[in-house]
């Protein structure tokens, strides 16, 4: 297993700059309210768009990139990176996902001019399904989450946060797989943030695994499954969370539901239920509970990170 280091992140920084999004940030709205990271606003979507141009920039350096292109298993997310990485690079993009994605993210990775393929209501059946491609086709394989070049890329996050909020504490992020989170945690750990890693109740791949000591397979069975239902998280997550300044909370599905309603209430910011779930973490009403939730200290400076915005929006209730 390769150690996500912090050197890895400043190389991703310097390779992605001009190809993604600086990250844009809305400050608290009362006195001690978090700021908002608003990477639902990044290209295709999602933060993976910095993972996907540092994986596929890093292979066209090394000159390891092939003309049969690159694939990749996605609930989603992952997969419109990819695809719209791969166009930028002029290379062919195959996406293989769980009949289970919805619809609104299929729609946009054909427009981007993807091979999609839909195997398995899981997010494991259609890696195995990816993974046999790339076998019998000479396919670059990427991966959803669980590769350094995608977690450094994803952790170039940190640092621009960092430029705009002086003096944050804390960083809060959902986790899925933990490419995300192993990415901001590593940058986080060098300037001494704090990293709050924030799952589903029953979507806890990271949680498991905390407690098992070791990545185990987990049941996905939650709202936000499809941008966080990784079945197993990553190596590299794990390392990443046993290290001091980070925590690991779990909110419950209906924390999630109205935390997004809440968002396109106040906001009128329409999130998926993984952007939600970081939210929900330091907003929703049990937040006393044990293991449910973050209660941020008194004059602690704290940024959410709004992950993405691949959501179908008519069940998001006008006020």
């Amino acid at each position: 297993m390769h150690s996500l280091v912090y050197d890895d992140i400043t190389t991703a920084a310097d390779r992605v700059a001009g190809h993604v999004r600086p990250v844009a940030l809305a400050g608290p709205t009362e006195p001690g309210g978090v700021h908002l990271a608003l990477e639902l606003m990044q290209h295709t979507g999602s933060f993976k768009a910095r993972g996907a141009q540092n994986f596929l920039l890093a292979h066209r350096e090394a000159g390891t990139l092939p003309d049969a292109g690159v694939t990749i298993a996605s609930g989603g997310n992952a997969g419109l990176a990819c695809a719209w990485a791969a166009a930028r690079q002029g290379v062919p993009a195959t996406v293989f996902l769980p009949t289970t994605a919805p619809r609104v993210k299929v729609a946009r990775l054909r427009a981007y001019g993807a091979d999609v393929r839909l195997v398995g209501t899981e997010y494991a059946e259609a890696l195995a399904a990816c993974e046999e491609f790339a076998r019998t086709t000479g396919a670059l394989a990427s991966h959803a989450y669980d590769h350094p070049l995608i977690a450094a890329g994803a952790g170039t996050l940190l640092d621009e946060i960092r430029r705009q909020v002086p003096g944050l504490d804390t960083v809060v992020v959902a986790v899925g797989g933990g490419g995300l989170f192993a990415g901001v945690a590593t940058a986080a750990r060098q300037h001494g943030i704090r990293t709050v890693a924030v799952e589903p109740e029953n979507c806890r791949a990271l949680d498991a695994a905390l407690r098992a000591g070791r990545p185990v397979d987990v049941t996905v069975d939650s709202v936000a499954a499809d941008s966080l239902g990784a079945r197993r998280v990553s190596a590299t997550a794990v390392e990443a969370a046993r290290h001091d300044g980070v925590r690991s909370v779990l909110v419950p599905d209906a924390a999630i539901v109205r935390t997004r309603q809440t968002l396109w209430d106040d906001r009128r910011l329409a999130v998926e239920h993984a952007a939600a779930t970081a939210l929900a973490a330091v907003t929703h009403h049990e937040q006393d509970a044990a293991g449910a939730g973050y209660r941020a200290a008194p004059g602690e400076t704290v940024c959410v990170v709004l992950c993405g915005a691949n959501t179908d929006p008519t069940d998001l209730v006008a006020p």
